[in-house]
């Protein structure tokens, strides 16, 4: 393949050594310096950099290293945004819950200032192989407060919000462009929740109505991406949640799909689909000839190494619905969505990314 995605993807973060999530202490602590600070991110990202060439990856991150959080960063170089505890709570299958901080639109948005700018700009000066930006989309500053998260003294409604808020968007994307970004994936969590019937059910009882929150969503990543450089590539990734190994939702595609896969102006969707959570392939049969899929049937969340066999016939089973030719290969999730990471370790997540390597060449003969 030529232009991304490549059949061998990762959707971008990756867990953090010691002496990053060490340094993020100290430095909320007031222990060291920004520039301390920047060094240590400097060389841990220069090393992971190495680990996904070395991997084999044609396409890599920065790892998400300058980031707390997926979306954290946003908050600052945007005025207009705080956060507050989340509506949803992260669960696991055991039944443990865990809360979680969400944005909250208190006043008019507007770009201060590059909030990934700055990411990119070091990645592709040390990458010899494709830099890929991740970006939190547009529907996370909304729906994990769905009701309560704009300021009605700022917006009169989620649109209005949203319009101010692409306009962020294409900045920044503009200015990624001018620095020489050709790939960017945006990170979607509330389109893949909206596919799980007790998540709708709770937006409803609290006076929102799904299938309204969906059609807003899909106009504003539009807003955000559509107009986007030509000879930008531009992914979407669909995660049900990922913090310290636990989800958000669960649901297949199915409510989703038609919408999603038709009317977002996006090249390619990676989906989640490692576990029974995400349902099965058929609403693939949904996508248009001119999307590709990045199947995330690798594990983010789990230690066990996943065989070239059976993940080659994952992938024959959902070219049922979508030829091979526009199929790829990554884990679900990030690894590490937050600082904290998810309950894996660095050889696992250097293994998992060379099985992926392995997978594609296996099956497409390329990466």
């Amino acid at each position: 393949m030529k232009s991304p995605p490549f059949r061998a993807e990762h959707v971008g973060s990756l867990l953090r050594p010691k002496e990053l999530t060490t340094a993020f202490r100290q430095h909320n602590a007031g222990e060291i310096d920004d520039d301390a600070f920047t060094a240590i991110q400097d060389k841990a990202i220069a090393d992971v950099v190495k680990q996904q060439q070395d991997a084999g990856l044609g396409v890599v991150t920065d790892g998400e290293f300058r980031r707390g959080s997926y979306w954290g960063h946003v908050i600052g170089p945007v005025s207009g945004l705080s956060v507050r505890e989340a509506e949803f709570k992260f669960h696991d299958d055991r039944g443990h819950e865990q809360s979680f901080i969400a944005a909250q639109v208190e006043g008019k948005v507007r770009r201060e200032r590059g909030f990934s700018t700055h990411e990119f700009a070091y990645l592709k000066s040390i990458a010899t192989s494709t830099a890929k930006l991740t970006m939190p989309s547009l529907p996370t500053f909304h729906f994990y407060r769905p009701l309560g998260g704009i300021d009605s003294s700022a917006y009169a409604s989620p649109r209005e919000f949203f319009h101010d808020f692409a306009e962020v968007f294409r900045q920044e994307i503009a200015e990624l462009a001018d620095l020489g970004a050709t790939y960017i994936q945006m990170d979607e969590v509330p389109l893949a929740m909206l596919c799980d019937p007790d998540i709708r059910q709770q937006v409803r009882l609290g006076g929102a109505d799904p299938e309204e929150l969906i059609a807003v969503y899909i106009d504003a990543i539009n807003d955000a991406v559509g107009s986007r450089p030509a000879g930008m590539r531009c992914g979407l990734h669909l995660c049900r949640g990922n913090f310290k190994g636990k989800h958000l939702s669960q649901g297949g595609y199915e409510p989703v799909a038609e919408r999603l896969f038709n009317d977002l102006s996006v090249d390619a969707f990676f989906l989640e689909y490692d576990t029974d959570r995400a349902g099965d392939f058929t609403p693939l049969r949904l996508m248009p000839e001119d999307k590709h899929v990045v199947l995330g049937i690798v594990s983010s969340k789990l230690a066990a190494l996943e065989s070239v066999d059976s993940l080659a016939r994952r992938i024959d089973e959902a070219a049922k619905f979508v030829p091979l030719e526009r199929l790829s290969l990554s884990p679900q999730c990030g690894f590490a969505s937050a600082v904290s990471g998810n309950p894996i370790t660095q050889d696992v997540q250097q293994a998992k990314l060379s099985r992926i390597v392995e997978t594609a060449m296996a099956v497409w003969g390329e990466v």
